[in-house]
């Protein structure tokens, strides 16, 4: 496992929910700030556009209206993409999405950053009910095939990559970003954040309940037992599980 470096403070990760609560700026410019993500009356009209007229309207009209409306305000769109109902778009222009992927109802894909690149999608992923794809200031990676269960969370404020042709199985919390303890006489939430990023390899199956904390990296085609909690590396081709996960076997080893 490898030394994790020095935890240090971005600053940049808790501009925006200082911006919000600016009592300087009208509260149209902070609802942009929150979920347009840029300046104008044009594109705040656009958003408003595709959540009022499409994002809860339930079957084969309100997937005919996503699928004509959303790509007027998302960065881009591929082809045979599928929006659930209630799918929640922040920062919509950050948002790049590939061809035949499934975005289930009720998931919010959220690029917020004040200068990341945000959210990318590859081709042929499927990303289930109730699932949050959080930036915060930071970039979130997903890449071909990619199979997301119901009830996940990917947060990142620093740079997170889930692999080709990965499992993740319900629940699973991939949280790329930390908070900053080091003092005592004042409160953890008042301290500061710190990122370091996250990489899921390629063929990686990730049951239920995981968590992989920030710094952490799971190498190609390793498992990793339900509810485990990975802190630091787990090499490719391991069975890992526990709390912390702890490499059990290597699944090479049979063959």
């Amino acid at each position: 496992m490898t030394a994790r470096p020095p935890r240090e403070h971005d600053p940049r990760i808790t501009v925006i929910q200082q911006e919000l609560f600016d009592e300087r700026r009208s509260k149209a410019d902070k609802y942009r700030d929150l979920f347009v993500g840029r300046p104008g009356w044009w594109a705040l009209v656009k958003y408003e556009l595709a959540v009022v007229l499409a994002s809860w309207v339930p079957g084969a009209i309100g997937f005919v209206l996503r699928t004509r409306l959303y790509p007027l305000v998302l960065g881009s769109v591929g082809r045979n993409v599928i929006f659930g109902v209630n799918v929640t778009l922040r920062h919509p222009h950050k948002i790049h999405i590939g061809d035949n992927v499934v975005i289930d109802d009720l998931c919010c894909l959220d690029a917020k950053g004040t200068d990341n690149k945000g959210l990318s999608i590859g081709n042929g992923v499927f990303v289930g009910r109730n699932t949050i794809l959080s930036c915060k200031n930071g970039d979130i990676i997903i890449e071909d095939r990619a199979n997301i269960g119901f009830n996940c969370e990917i947060f990142s404020a620093s740079r997170v990559r889930v692999g080709k042709d990965i499992l993740m199985a319900a629940y699973t919390y991939l949280v790329g970003g930390d908070h900053l303890y080091d003092r005592v006489d004042i409160a953890v939430l008042q301290q500061g954040r710190t990122a370091r990023g996250i990489d899921v390899g390629d063929g990686a199956w990730l049951g239920a309940h995981v968590v992989v904390t920030d710094g952490s990296t799971i190498g190609r085609d390793a498992i990793i037992g339900a509810g485990a909690v990975v802190v630091g590396d787990i090499p490719e081709f391991a069975i890992a599980a526990g709390i912390p996960a702890k490499v059990m076997r290597d699944r090479r080893a049979n063959n």
